[in-house]
């Protein structure tokens, strides 16, 4: 039987996609619907995506699915084919083209959003309105009007919508109870969410609902659909900056406008990326000078582990208290 996980390395990954001679189209899709048994569907997906070269991130859980592909431009109508069969979900193609993924992963989880929020805290069956790029930018400009981020703050630090409210949380499962708190004495006013691509904002549009808050919206599509309108259509944008990506091109320029500064000097930059040092990974902003400087580190001492022999980095790696489990940058300083 076939092995339903990536057994190549990092390197041999990356050597293989560089060597392709053809192009690919990245999109995500989800939806919330009921699968009987994700784990038969998950070695279904797995087979049928593979054979089609297709890589990527796909979560499923008995709720519905979750997907972040790369496609070979080559079988895009195969998969377009296939993946009817399965789920009848809106494609999204991503505004930015480039390397995305390394390789094919399909998971089983409990959500295919991690809120962990007890099941009669929402009832997907009801869940705010839609609202297109037009109307969305309509109802921005409404007096008693909240718009909240549904992304987590590292993600709304390079770019985010005019005047929305941010919510002080990089986890997704503090999420929601930050915005109940940031909703509280506003339980009258029309509250607008948006997120990446739509997702986030359908549970967290039936959380609030059942909450009291009556009159919540969402953005359709997400900020991937309103960039390809706002584009399309030559529409005003009122999102500023760079839509953040959870992948490896962790970003996706919406209007050249830079609002965020480099982590390390505060110079203006909203280039993510991940700590070169191994035994760090963490997820900062830094500037090209910076980057120069630290050899794309976040720090020197950093910079010092990661220019020692390889043998003595994996040892710095066995030392649980020498290796900072941040997942995101939160000071700057050196």
């Amino acid at each position: 039987m076939k092995k339903l996980y990536n057994q190549k390395s990092k390197d041999l990954l990356i050597k293989k996609l560089e060597s392709e001679d053809f192009k690919r189209i990245t999109c995500s899709f989800y939806k919330y619907f009921k699968i009987d048994d994700p784990f038969i569907l998950r070695d279904e997906i797995y087979s049928e995506f593979d054979s089609l070269n297709i890589l990527g991130r796909i979560y499923l859980a008995y709720e519905g699915i979750n997907a972040q592909i790369s496609v070979p431009e080559k079988n895009w109508g195969t998969f377009l084919t296939i993946i009817k069969t399965y789920v009848d979900a809106p494609i999204k193609t991503a505004v930015k083209d480039g390397l995305s993924f390394l390789k094919l992963i399909v998971k089983v989880k409990k959500e295919i959003v991690a809120y962990a929020i007890p099941k009669n805290k929402y009832n997907m069956d009801v869940v705010g309105k839609h609202l297109n790029t037009e109307d969305f930018n309509k109802a921005v400009a409404q007096d008693n009007t909240t718009v909240i981020d549904m992304r987590n703050i590292y993600e709304s630090e390079v770019g985010r919508f005019h005047n929305a409210e941010i919510p002080q949380s990089d986890k997704s499962k503090d999420l929601l109870p930050e915005v109940r708190r940031m909703l509280k004495g506003k339980e009258d006013h029309q509250v607008l969410l948006y997120c990446t691509g739509g997702i986030r904002c359908e549970k967290a549009s039936s959380y609030l609902i059942k909450e009291g808050i009556k009159n919540v919206k969402q953005l359709q599509g997400g900020i991937i659909q309103y960039a390809h309108d706002i584009k399309s259509k030559n529409i005003k944008s009122e999102f500023i900056g760079k839509n953040f990506v959870f992948d490896a091109r962790l970003g996706e320029r919406i209007t050249n406008d830079i609002i965020s500064g480099c982590h390390l000097c505060n110079e203006p930059s909203d280039n993510h990326k991940d700590c070169k040092n191994d035994a760090c990974h963490i997820l900062f902003i830094q500037c090209e000078k910076c980057d120069t400087d630290l050899n794309g580190c976040c720090s020197i001492k950093c910079k010092e582990i990661e220019s020692l022999p390889l043998k003595e980095q994996k040892e710095i790696r066995k030392n649980q208290n020498r290796i900072d489990r941040r997942r995101y940058f939160k000071s700057p300083k050196y």
